[in-house]
């Protein structure tokens, strides 16, 4: 059984994308839309794709799609989400979910009325930290989990600058400055993904950027944001923390590791920097850095990443980690870049077996909501000038 699909946005990322998709058994045909007809086309000639259509609102009409695949701006995707859902069509979405609660609140309607499936690509839901605490927490080993750290600090001047230009035009500026605290799905995803709670409250801070480019300037932003860096405390049901950093001026080398975590129990505990894992027990600490280390699948230097700034290409290059358990995966895939440490590969494969066996994916509405909504509530605090705040919460999925 396979379905057609439809990719949305022809940037920087959704090419690897594209090529893993198109490689997946469950899936035949592949077409393209972007803003940009000549990035289509090229994406469409580039990897052999069954062809483009000329808007999505094309694409949403035509019968020889039966899903959606958006990698649009980031603040783009709860809307097209939506009208993805309300044409018929199976859906999987790029972080965010959406910037807004009443966004989320109208996919999970939307997916509870039409019984489609969508599911958000969160990267982190398969980072190899992440696997490992959940294997860890599902055996209790940690004892009982009371607080985790996850952050995602990845410097502007390390990439993101050159990403902003490409997907922002001579209007960059506006959107270079999208809060910190509107991206949370890599820290509040990669530890929610492994600790199976969901965050109730938060109090937020968030530091006014000071470097004077234009870029997180309240008066150049649309989103009238200057914090460049903020930090979250959420507390969680059932008892218990976890605190994430977003932090986009930062001395760190966020191209080595920009997506790093930490677990406490009242057993064991379990710490990540940019080279280092450790496992520590109140016996002693094991070195577990090799465990949850990706192997490269492709160099840097190949040709199909000369439009991608070098300090971001790691995200498109890792293979998978010791931890990653790859049976369930099919064999096309063997051979195949992977990326953002390993995950690529799985939130692929999770989507199309959802659609063809109508079974719910594991970043599915629900799971999204929780993962991006303790964000936006968090950004909300930041500007009450860390006010705790209440976190709306949908619910666990309908099964």
């Amino acid at each position: 059984m396979t379905f057609s699909l439809g990719i949305v946005g022809a940037g920087q990322f959704s090419g690897q994308f594209a090529t893993l998709f198109q490689a997946h058994p469950g899936v035949g045909d592949v077409y393209v839309t972007d803003l940009l007809p000549e990035r289509a086309e090229q994406l469409a000639a580039a990897q052999g794709l069954a062809g483009t259509f000329p808007s999505y609102e094309a694409m949403l009409e035509s019968k020889d799609v039966d899903a959606v695949a958006i990698f649009t701006q980031r603040w783009t995707h709860g809307p097209l989400v939506l009208q993805g859902l309300n044409a018929g069509k199976h859906v999987y979405s790029a972080v965010p979910m959406a910037i807004t609660t009443d966004e989320i609140a109208a996919i999970i309607d939307a997916v509870r009325a039409t019984g489609l499936t969508y599911m958000m690509g969160e990267t982190s839901q398969y980072n190899p930290a992440t696997v490992h605490a959940r294997n860890q927490i599902a055996e209790g080993a940690f004892g009982r989990l009371f607080y985790a750290e996850g952050d995602y600090v990845h410097d502007m001047d390390l990439g993101f600058y050159e990403a902003y230009q490409y997907s922002g035009g001579e209007t960059w500026k506006e959107t270079a400055s999208y809060p910190p605290l509107l991206y949370p799905t890599h820290s509040v995803g990669g530890v929610l993904g492994a600790w199976q709670t969901h965050a109730v409250s938060v109090s937020a801070i968030g530091v006014v950027d000071d470097r004077g480019d234009g870029v997180f300037d309240k008066e150049v932003s649309q989103f009238g944001n200057d914090f460049s860096n903020a930090t979250a405390l959420f507390e969680v049901a059932g008892g218990g923390s976890f605190r994430t950093n977003e932090f986009r001026r930062v001395g760190y080398p966020s191209h080595i590791r920009e997506s790093r975590f930490r677990f406490f129990g009242t057993e064991a505990s379990m710490e990540q920097l940019a080279t280092v894992a450790l496992w520590q027990d109140k016996k002693g600490v094991k070195d577990i850095s090799e465990l949850l280390e990706p192997k490269p699948t492709m160099s840097p230097d190949d040709p199909s990443l000369q439009h991608i700034a070098p300090e971001l290409r790691a995200a498109f290059t890792s293979g998978s980690a010791p931890v990653h358990d790859r049976a369930r995966l099919p064999r096309s895939f063997d051979n195949l870049h992977n990326g953002h440490e390993g995950s690529h590969h799985f939130l692929v494969d999770d989507f199309v077996t959802a659609v063809n066996t109508r079974s719910l994916p594991s970043v599915n509405a629900w799971v999204a909501a929780r993962y991006t909504l303790p964000g936006i509530i968090a950004h909300d605090s930041a500007r009450q000038g860390g006010a705790r705040l209440e976190i709306p919460d949908f619910g666990d999925a309908p099964q």
